[in-house]
């Protein structure tokens, strides 16, 4: 499996300062003991990295519904002269139960604003939360965003024939569960190119070295044939697009075995394999909280993994 940032010191990580390398680092050798408190270290390393960064040329629109809900809202982020534009649609983690797509107007608007800047329309949707709104709930708001963007993205310069998904963690279980589980949803938008999978649950469990188990609980029960069944690592024959898996080294616990185990189910199922990234030196936050703050290495590997995907499959 190839991994981005081999050498030491990280040369992704050579925009952090000595010790905020050194806080990384420490946070990562504990990283599940405590994952909340260590997720919000992790924002507190990165922020004054990505408040810095340049977005001068994007046009942000905020708080569109594309559901009745309060939260079924999105952000598109404009590039300056789009017209046509390739679009980047990002999902959120939050382990089914918390997160936002924009906290501060830092995390996870600096996911888009980087998108944007490598000349995409990039689309950043909030979704519904357990318990109140069970699964299926958050894929089926993937597909209403989807369904959104299809009609009403080319007035902001963007191309409906030209779409890849994104998700991390729980926001690429949903993603992946838009596209594969016809429980959520049954035939997915025309037009959909590739997905990208960050540090994705691909298999729901409530193990109990699992630190969300009870967050999987409160999405989609308890009951192990349940699971099994919404897993969508299960239901990888149905996979028509090309798609990328990304993991960290220090991942929420069980995450990089499920990451592969969906690749190789992918590739023995379907005939192909995704293009499969292992971010040495990351964990299961800094994985996406890196973007925008002058660490581009995921982001130009999904640059070159999408570069020759054009529109929807044949």
């Amino acid at each position: 499996m190839p991994t981005a940032s081999t050498e030491a010191p990280h040369t992704a990580m050579l925009h952090l300062s000595p010790e905020d390398r050194s806080r990384l680092a420490g946070l990562n050798r504990c990283w599940n003991d405590n994952i909340v408190k260590h997720r919000a270290e992790v924002l507190e390393i990165y922020a004054p990295l990505v408040r810095r960064a340049d977005t001068a040329g994007i046009e942000v629109l905020r708080e569109i519904g594309y559901g009745a809900d309060p939260r079924q809202r999105l952000d598109v982020f404009v590039p300056q002269g789009a017209r046509k534009r390739r679009v980047l649609i990002f999902v959120h983690g939050g382990a089914f139960t918390r997160g936002s797509k924009s906290a501060d107007g830092v995390f996870y608007d600096n996911v888009a604003y980087w998108f944007a800047s490598q000349g995409f329309v990039a689309v950043n949707v909030e979704y519904r939360l357990a318990p109140a709104a069970p699964f299926p709930a958050g894929a089926q708001d993937v597909g209403l965003a989807v369904d959104w963007v299809a009609k009403n993205i080319t007035a902001h310069g963007g191309d409906p024939g030209d779409l890849v998904l994104m998700g991390h963690s729980a926001g690429g279980c949903h993603v992946a569960s838009y596209l594969l589980d016809p429980l959520a949803w049954d035939a997915p938008r025309a037009g959909i190119a590739a997905a990208v999978l960050v540090s994705a649950r691909l298999r729901l469990e409530c193990l109990p070295s699992n630190p969300n188990a009870a967050n999987v609980a409160a999405y989609c029960g308890s009951d192990p044939a349940v699971l099994e069944r919404c897993s969508p690592v299960n239901h990888v024959e149905r996979c028509r697009w090309p798609v990328f898996v990304a993991v960290a080294e220090h991942e929420n616990r069980h995450l990089d075995s499920y990451g592969l185990e969906f690749a190789a189910r992918l590739t023995t199922t379907c005939g192909r394999a995704p293009r499969v990234v292992q971010m040495h030196g990351h964990n299961h936050s800094s994985i996406v909280a890196h973007f925008n703050s002058g660490e581009d290495e995921l982001g130009c590997e999904i640059l070159a993994f999408v570069a020759t995907r054009k529109g929807p499959p044949q």
